[in-house]
C-alpha cells in the first residue's frame, strides 16, 4: 500500500484523537502512554510450562519452582502490588490458585525465580494460602489425561499500600480485596498438560 501526504497527516493525528477521546469518556490522557507488561524469561507468552514450574506431588514429578517474573509501566498512583497464577480449568468448580502473593512494594520490578521458598521476598510482601493448602508457589499439576490447562500469571497495581485480610485469608477473599483496590493488570499466559 502507497502512502501519500493526507495519510501521513492523519496517522500523525491519531494519538491527539486517542487523547482526546479518553477525555471525552473521563480517561486520564496518560493512561494511552504507558502499557503495563509482564514477561518472564523461563516463561514465554502461551507456551507450555516446564518441569521446573511444574508441582511436587498430586502424581506430578516437577521441580514446584516459581518462574522469574518482571514488570514494567505499572499505572501511576500505585501504591502496592500483587500477583497471582490461576488454573481456569481445573475440575473444581471455580478453578485452582497455585500462587498469591500481595503487599508487594510499589517500586519492586519483579521478582525473582524460586522466589518466596529458596529466595527471599521483598520486605513487606505476604504469600497467601494457594488451593495445595500452602502459603507459596505451587506448581502445574492437571489431571492426566486432560486437555492442557491454561495458567494465568497476573501482576496488579493497588491504590492501597497494604491488603488488610487476616493472615489466613483464602486466594478468593484475597483476589476480591485485590480487585476492589486495582488500578491495572497484567498477564502472561501459559499453558501445561500431562
Amino acid at each position: 500500500m502507497r502512502s501519500n501526504g493526507l495519510t501521513k497527516a492523519l496517522v500523525s493525528r491519531i494519538p491527539a484523537a486517542l487523547a482526546c477521546a479518553a477525555l471525552a469518556v473521563g480517561l486520564p490522557a496518560a493512561s494511552l502512554a504507558a502499557s503495563f507488561e509482564l514477561h518472564s524469561p523461563d516463561i514465554a507468552e502461551g507456551a507450555m510450562l516446564t518441569k521446573a514450574q511444574v508441582f511436587s506431588g498430586f502424581g506430578c514429578t516437577g521441580d514446584n519452582v516459581s518462574p522469574a517474573l518482571a514488570w514494567s509501566g505499572a499505572p501511576e498512583g500505585t501504591k502496592s502490588l500483587a500477583l497471582t497464577v490461576y488454573d481456569p480449568d481445573a475440575p473444581t468448580g471455580s478453578g485452582w490458585w497455585h500462587w498469591v502473593v500481595f503487599d508487594i512494594p510499589a517500586g519492586t520490578t519483579g521478582l525473582a525465580k524460586g522466589i518466596g521458598k529458596g529466595a527471599s521476598l521483598p520486605v513487606g510482601t505476604r504469600q497467601g494460602r494457594n488451593d495445595f493448602g500452602t502459603g507459596d508457589f505451587g506448581g502445574a499439576c492437571p489431571p492426566a489425561g486432560d486437555k492442557p490447562h491454561r495458567y494465568i500469571f497476573t501482576v496488579y497495581a493497588l491504590k492501597v499500600p497494604k491488603i488488610d485480610v487476616p493472615a489466613d485469608a483464602s486466594a478468593a477473599l484475597i483476589g476480591f480485596m485485590i480487585n476492589a483496590n486495582r488500578l491495572g493488570a497484567a498477564t502472561l499466559n501459559a499453558r501445561y498438560g500431562r
